[in-house]
């Protein structure tokens, strides 16, 4: 995971702490990549930040309503691979 020998930083008068390029480079966290802040029984943890907020399945049940018999897998695959076909065909 991380590399066997331990590295360091110095915090500079702004606050700011610079990753080594090994640890950015291994998580790859590009410039900008926002980061969660926690801190911790054992130190500060750094995270980056979801892409996407967290979400439950209550909180999107019935999001898309379909009115009509319920479809089999196959007829849900064999529509997903037809709108695949249809949306490649307008490229």
């Amino acid at each position: 995971m991380l590399t066997p020998e331990p590295l360091t930083t110095k915090l500079s008068t702004k606050g700011q702490v610079i990753l080594p390029k090994a640890i950015r480079r291994e998580l790859r966290w590009a410039a900008g990549t926002r980061l969660v802040v926690e801190n911790t029984p054992d130190g500060v943890l750094l995270k980056p930040e979801p892409v996407l907020p967290e979400t439950r399945p209550e909180d999107v049940f019935g999001s898309v309503a379909y009115d009509g018999p319920p479809k089999s897998p196959q007829e849900m695959r064999e529509g997903v691979l037809a709108e695949a076909r249809r949306r490649h065909a307008g490229d």
